[in-house]
């Protein structure tokens, strides 16, 4: 298979893993299409196609498409090499149920130093790896609706939302009315899992977007060398 992007990601496991995926219509773990639960007056197809291909996850280095020459396996062995330096981070208050800007999504209940640097120096690390932006990729970003520092971030990282501006996060629709939100979000309250507190964030992922634009598991791998 070719992937014509990568990213890294955390994904979660167990059953918030499970319940992500068939929330979304999207194993990305395991590379396949998921039956989604029915929601009584709630589109849940439509209501989940933006964020479907990506998968359940939380963003720990955005898509980027690779440089001349760079693969998976390069990519894979960096990561790989990577996660065996770093610590494993543990979210205290684990993960609550929010509205941001007009869709749903899992954040942490607090803030986590150790988190916020696991991302940059992540960022760091898979730089050298992405091509530049083309200025299609940077006009999609709608700079001119962007802060200074995330355009600064945009020209520099790729991406607006690293270090200072990262915000973890793990999408569970698309931008939505709200009237819709409200339905939604009862309707996730009633259904989501059990979610450990501290929610622990151990492995990372790497992942590849197909020609189709579905994201896929490369590799699945412990922080610590666990």
């Amino acid at each position: 298979m070719t992937f014509r992007r990568f990213a890294v990601y955390h994904m979660a496991e167990g059953d918030l893993g499970r319940f992500g995926a068939e929330w979304l219509g999207w194993d990305a773990a395991e590379g396949r299409g998921v039956e989604q639960p029915r929601v009584e007056g709630v589109d849940i197809e439509a209501v989940t196609r933006t964020p479907r291909r990506y998968g359940f996850h939380a963003t720990m280095a955005a898509p980027f498409r690779p440089a001349v020459g760079i693969g998976a396996d390069e990519l894979r062995a960096t990561l790989a090499a990577f996660c065996r330096g770093e610590a494993p981070a543990a979210l205290t208050g684990g993960l609550h149920l929010a509205r941001l800007h007009g869709f749903l999504a899992l954040i942490p209940a607090g803030s986590s130093d150790a988190l916020s640097a696991l991302e940059s120096r992540l960022v760091e690390a898979m730089d050298r790896f992405r091509a530049p932006l083309t200025r299609d990729e940077i006009a999609s970003r709608r700079p001119d609706r962007l802060t200074e520092r995330q355009r600064e971030n945009l020209r520099r990282w790729g991406y607006p939302y690293v270090k200072d501006e990262f915000r973890f996060h793990m999408t569970l629709s698309g931008d939505l009315d709200a009237a819709t939100l409200d339905r939604l979000e009862a309707a996730l309250r009633d259904r989501l899992p059990p979610i450990p507190n501290p929610y622990p964030l151990t492995t990372l992922s790497l992942m590849g977007e197909d020609e189709d634009g579905c994201f896929h598991r490369l590799a699945h791998l412990p922080l610590g060398g666990g």
